[in-house]
């Protein structure tokens, strides 16, 4: 892996550390440049201003999700325990601290203020896995695996405000358990 790269890693990495501490307007060049280690001008050269930054940062971390979610596709085949194996992730990481909130839901709440580029990469964050949502609902629906009281379109949209208002409840009380505490209903209410 080359400097440039390992740099531009890590840039992203402290950015997104940042944004999940404070948000998107929570940090500037100079805060990543002194937990990086290097100067404000290293950082322009990667990303020549703060939207470009954060649009790559959203990027990857969409891409990211796509792969967790193909491989839950791959690896879990029913639907019922996808949707088990997709809570339990963020329960783990709200848990252990490794990944306190959706990043994507964290910058939804600031979406009036961000960059165009910035909001068209969220958005396309929750259009994905809104799409994901349905297609394990349907699935779980037509097996009979799950019960629907909606269509599964809008089933998958409560569930992700769900799981994410989840996330904000746990950081709001400090409390990782109250993810769960929320999330659980949320599943029992769509078992047949």
């Amino acid at each position: 892996m080359s400097k440039a790269s390992t740099t531009s890693d890590d840039i992203l990495l402290t950015a997104r550390s940042l944004i999940v501490a404070g948000g998107y307007n929570g940090f500037s060049y100079a805060d990543i440049a002194k937990v990086v280690g290097i100067r404000n001008a290293s950082i322009h050269h990667h990303f020549p201003g703060k939207a470009d930054l954060v649009r790559v940062l959203v990027a990857r971390y969409r891409q990211e999700a796509e792969v967790g979610l193909g491989n839950l596709e791959r690896h879990v085949e029913d639907p019922v325990e996808r949707l088990h194996a997709y809570v339990g992730y963020w329960s783990t990481c709200i848990a252990d601290g490794s990944a306190p909130i959706c990043i994507c839901a964290l910058l939804a709440s600031e979406l009036p203020a961000l960059p165009e580029a910035v909001a068209a990469e969220v958005r396309m964050h929750f259009r994905g896995l809104s799409a994901w949502l349905a297609s394990v609902l349907e699935a779980g629906a037509r097996q009979g695996r799950l019960r629907l009281t909606g269509t599964a379109e809008a089933e998958a949209e409560l569930f992700m405000a769900t799981v994410h208002g989840a996330m904000l409840s746990a950081r709001a009380y400090g409390d990782p358990g109250a993810f769960s505490r929320i999330t659980r209903p949320l599943l029992e209410r769509l078992l047949p």
